[in-house]
């Protein structure tokens, strides 16, 4: 396929029910919160209607790298002994190594055209805020990340690329923000980050926090991964009855799972298996709690329905990075407790080596994250998951998104192969802490 996709889609007209509504801030202050959300983007979280067209100066973004690769990714199935095919779908060959650009452009542009001056966000892994700072310089707008302070101590030329491309840059907790300064609960999380880059963004005007994954439009523009792969596997001829993404708070395997998701309702064939692969260090699908819950550490924004291992958490300390963040988007969250998508666990050990196996078979480094959507596809592919007690598998063959490039990770691979990694794994008492006042969706957990 060599055509560009000028339209995204959609899943919210098949769901069958409606998104549950947001809780109102449980923190005020004199001055009240500045959201900035542009029209465009709040229509896109609420509307029922299917396609959507790709503005233009967007299109002539996505055109210097869409449409992204997908193979077959044949050696990499023989090697762990796949019993499907295994089809890739990569996202990683653009100036932010991920997928994140797809809806940092767009979210940049609508920004830009609502009379935003300057972005300001939190990230985790760092390939949000780097995807954020690219599109602001694509689009004259300043830029401001707040990046989790571990995650950049670990990979510090993220933080480098941030800076070339024009957007300033603070290790959080940063102490340039009241939560940042007396950081509770999980200090090194991206909920504080967040938190801190709501704060900032607050304090003047021109000034507006962009999100990169949970919210539902920013799902909405990644829905260009899955559009791409259902052409694409026409052109080979193949057919997939399973698809795979890892799950921060799920932007890539909405991406890729939901166009899949909505053109089976549409065809009235039976849907394929939605697996969302997420780190053992932070499991909200699989084993946290379906409540409302703040989306950052200040509460200075509305409450969410979401699976969540609690927004005040400890995470433990791992190479998931992006995908440490407590709670899973309200769409695919909904879409969990439905069950419409199924979930798995996968510790950093096993994603790790996953990932070393696809670079040797398939020539291609994918970022600690993509680790372990490769791992819970080569689960899937050969013994099958179990998911709330039910055993899962493919019969046809499987597409797994490798959402971004792993060359910035290189010091998390090093002591990969050094022996010195360990798999980290939420601990079930704090769990039941750090969700023990949440307010169950539903009434009950």
């Amino acid at each position: 396929m060599s055509s560009i996709v000028k339209q995204w889609h959609s899943a919210l007209p098949h769901l069958g029910y409606d998104l549950p509504a947001d809780q109102p801030p449980t923190t005020r202050t004199a001055g009240g919160v500045a959201v900035n959300l542009p029209l465009h983007l709040a229509r896109q979280s609420l509307s029922r209607q299917e396609f959507w067209d790709i503005p233009e100066p967007v299109l002539d973004q996505y055109r210097r790298y869409r449409p992204t690769p997908l193979w077959h990714a044949k050696d990499f199935g023989e090697a762990i002994g796949a019993k499907v095919p295994i089809y890739v779908k990569y996202e990683g060959g653009n100036v932010s190594g991920s997928h994140k650009l797809n809806t940092a452009l767009a979210q940049a542009h609508y920004y830009r055209q609502a009379g935003v001056r300057e972005l300001v966000t939190g990230t985790g892994a760092g390939q949000w805020g780097t995807a954020l700072a690219a599109a602001c310089a694509v689009f004259s707008l300043r830029c401001t990340v707040f990046m989790v302070g571990d995650s950049l101590t670990r990979k510090p030329y993220r933080g480098t690329l941030m800076r070339m491309l024009g957007a300033e840059l603070h290790a959080s907790p940063s102490g340039r923000t009241a939560i940042g300064s007396r950081p509770a609960g999980g200090g090194n999380s991206l909920a504080l980050a967040i938190g801190e880059a709501v704060e900032y963004a607050r304090d003047a005007d021109g000034r507006a926090f962009a999100i990169g994954s949970g919210e539902t439009y920013s799902i909405l523009h990644q829905s260009v991964i899955g559009v791409e792969a259902i052409d694409q596997l026409g052109d080979l001829e193949a057919d997939v009855d399973a698809v795979v993404g890892c799950v921060g708070a799920g932007s890539n395997f909405g991406g890729v799972a939901l166009p899949v998701f909505a053109a089976a309702a549409n065809a009235a064939r039976p849907q394929p298996l939605l697996l969302a692969a997420e780190s053992t260090a932070t499991p909200k699908l699989t084993r946290g709690v379906y409540a409302y819950d703040r989306t950052d550490a200040t509460g200075f924004g509305p409450s969410e329905a979401m699976y969540t291992v609690g927004s005040d958490f400890t995470i433990p300390g791992s190479h998931s990075a992006g995908l440490r963040f407590h709670g899973s988007a309200k769409l695919l969250s909904a879409m969990r407790h439905h069950g419409q998508i199924a979930a798995t666990a996968v510790g950093q050990q096993e994603a790790f080596t996953a990932a070393r196996t696809f670079v040797q078979h398939e020539g291609v480094l994918p970022a600690p994250e993509s680790g372990h959507a490769l791992a819970a596809a080569a689960r899937l592919a050969t013994t099958g998951v179990t998911d709330r007690g039910e055993h899962l598998s493919a019969r046809d063959g499987i597409l797994v998104c490798v959402s971004g490039h792993g060359y910035l990770d290189l010091g998390a691979y090093e002591q990969h192969l050094a022996g010195l990694l360990r798999d980290e794994h939420a601990d079930d008492d704090l769990i039941k802490l750090a969700t023990a006042a949440l307010q169950p969706v539903g009434g009950k957990l």
